[in-house]
């Protein structure tokens, strides 16, 4: 497909969503219900054709040689898309917020002015890897009453088509247009440069990738982007805690899932637990082969568990998002050098301080500059279905409009609406 082509097909599709998304503002509450109802239950019962063309994505990335946490990200099993299903569902039951009036109060000229929450419109989502993005997209979309266009990775080129095709069954099926949600059908890179450059059609882009995606579509997109860059999470041991706690919770936050934004980076540990603390958690990291990159004084205490895969940390370990089975390791004086580091290196996407000291948790939540704070949580759970937001369409790291995982409240505006009775005004 030539770059004419690749653009009267961006038009097009551009051209339909923005059609589709006035018509699923006005659709009611119960009828978007129904197909995030109908898109669960066809999730359900394709389970097994889902997964033969997924097989053809996760062969075709290992056969390209293709990183074993990337192909991991690929893998639609039955539980991943039993929790897409669930997601759909979750959302379907949730409150209806488009509509919602807040803040209505009486002026001294009689007018009553409040704030109507209303869909964004139309937007472009840009992901890699993850195919279940498509679901969690469209779903969202289809709650908060907007249109999106959506253009996965070539990675996940089938499995994305088989989705998208059950997503506007859903929505057929519910009596809402098919193009509400849309898949960029070619795997070329000028479909992104046509996408983020359509602000007549597309209200905001959300890229959802690695960082030299997200860099990318932040220079080039004309129309406003939701972002995060990368993951760089903390867990921070305090003086005191719960040693055992903290060993569970800190395992938990890098193990339990290595490829994901929110599994832990880096582990900061008080000088006060480090000697008890650091030897159990080595030893489950050198038992799983989590390789430990520490400064001198946690290199120091972990340096006698057998099988440690120890290095010394450098400057840029400290910025690392691994997304791999490897840690960075630092022993601090206390809490106010953990929020300085944190704040420093991190990029304010989830960080957690494990502590039963009340002052100093109130004061990480205080002063850590993060999109989501913690307290004897794992990070694992900075996620919008754990949140409770149903599904979420990524994680920002911005301040500006939607910060943490957006779910349907990010994917919608405030509009001022003021009721009168004949005032004027003098």
């Amino acid at each position: 497909m030539n770059a004419m082509t690749i653009a009267d097909t961006l038009q097009t599709l551009g051209l339909q969503a923005k059609n589709a998304s006035a018509l699923m503002a006005k659709a009611p509450a119960s009828v978007r219900n129904t197909a995030l109802r109908r898109l669960a239950a066809l999730l359900r019962t394709h389970t097994e054709p889902l997964q033969a063309d997924n097989a053809r994505d996760i062969e075709r990335a290992v056969a390209n040689g293709l990183a074993e946490p990337m192909v991991d990200r690929l893998k639609l099993t039955p539980k991943v898309l039993a929790t897409c299903a669930e997601g759909c569902e979750q959302l379907a039951a949730m409150p209806d917020v488009i509509g919602e009036v807040t803040a209505l109060r009486q002026q001294p000229s009689g007018i009553r002015v409040g704030q109507m929450r209303v869909p964004i419109g139309v937007f472009g989502m840009i992901f890699e890897s993850r195919p279940n993005v498509t679901i969690e997209a469209a779903s969202l979309s289809i709650k908060s009453g907007n249109a999106c266009i959506l253009r996965g990775g070539s990675e996940a080129i089938d499995s994305n088509r088989a989705l998208a095709r059950l997503v506007q069954q859903a929505l057929v099926d519910s009596g809402l247009p098919a193009d509400a949600v849309q898949l960029v059908q070619t795997t070329d890179r000028e479909a992104v440069s046509q996408l983020i450059a359509m602000p007549q059609y597309v209200d905001v882009i959300i890229p959802r990738g690695g960082k030299g995606l997200i860099e990318r579509i932040s220079r080039d997109a004309k129309v406003p982007v939701i972002k995060h860059l990368d993951g760089n999470c903390h867990t921070y041991v305090d003086d005191p805690c719960d040693i055992t706690m903290a060993v569970k919770v800190a395992d938990n936050a890098k193990t339990q899932k290595y490829s994901p934004c929110n599994a832990s980076e880096g582990l900061l540990v008080a000088r006060g637990v480090a000697s008890d603390f650091l030897p159990r958690i080595g030893a489950i990291y050198a038992a799983k082969g989590v390789e430990m990159r520490c400064d001198a004084e946690s290199k120091a205490i972990l340096a006698g568990i057998p099988g440690a895969r120890l290095q010394d940390a450098t400057e840029q370990d400290w910025f690392a998002e691994y997304l791999a089975p490897i840690i960075s390791v630092k022993v601090v004086a206390g809490v106010d050098e953990a929020i300085a580091h944190i704040n420093h290196y991190s990029s304010h996407h989830t960080d957690a301080i494990l502590t039963t000291n009340h002052l100093h948790a109130q004061q990480f939540l205080r002063e850590v500059d993060s999109a989501s704070v913690m307290v004897n949580a794992s990070t694992r759970f900075a996620d919008g279905f754990e949140y409770g937001l149903g599904a979420e369409i990524g994680i920002s790291t911005d301040k500006f409009h939607a910060r943490g995982p957006v779910g349907i409240e990010g994917l919608t505006s405030l509009k001022y609406i003021v009721l009168g009775n004949g005032e004027v005004r003098g």
